[in-house]
């Protein structure tokens, strides 16, 4: 008899850890179990190039940002949704046309390039102005051509003290922390293929 109550016992404690068990699980699949929330408009400012940070080396795009010299780039940049690109680990070596560089060229030839419609042809022209690299001037003198981001080559060429680079001339140049800043005075426009 004591056998059969252990086992009576045993079988109805093993019936009420399953019972106990299997509502603590229901509880929690209950409380996991929501709507998903609505759909919110999308942010375009996501990623690295919109993290504030004021104490590290200001990166390229905020050199750039940070030149009253450079508001055209800026919102070329910004119109071809390139400013994470610019904000990446690098390095990366930026040719930044000034204002003066942009306002040489053809009139119309800005506006048309910031409408929608040729985002395409815009990042390609501000990708032929990014080379991976951290180069000074000086070193630059010892290159013939570098293969830009837009996967065609510019030419260099040294006049005296001069570096041209794709027949823009090095003005001024700006460590950044993740590359390097040389202003200069044209906008290179990479060669139609």
């Amino acid at each position: 008899m004591k056998t059969i109550t252990k086992l009576r016992l045993l079988v109805g404690s093993f019936f009420m850890l399953i019972l106990f068990v299997g509502c603590k699980n229901e509880a929690k699949t209950e409380g996991t179990t929501s709507t998903p929330p609505p759909p919110t408009e999308v942010n375009k400012e996501r990623g690295q190039a919109f993290i504030e940070d004021d104490g590290s080396t200001p990166n390229v795009l905020q050199i750039a940002i940070g030149s009253p010299d450079h508001t055209t780039l800026v919102a070329a940049v910004q119109a071809a949704d390139l400013e994470n690109v610019l904000v990446n680990a690098g390095p990366l070596m930026v040719f930044a046309p000034t204002n003066e560089a942009f306002d040489a060229l053809p009139e119309g030839t800005v506006d048309n390039l910031l409408k929608p419609e040729n985002k395409e042809a815009l990042a390609n022209i501000l990708k032929y102005h990014v080379t991976p690299g951290n180069y000074s001037k000086d070193f630059l003198k010892k290159f013939k051509k570098l293969g830009q981001a837009n996967d065609q080559s510019v030419m260099i060429v040294v006049e005296g003290d001069d570096v041209f680079v794709g027949g823009a001339k090095i003005i001024g140049s700006v460590k950044g922390g993740n590359g390097i800043v040389h202003v200069v005075d044209k906008v290179m426009l990479p060669p139609e293929e």
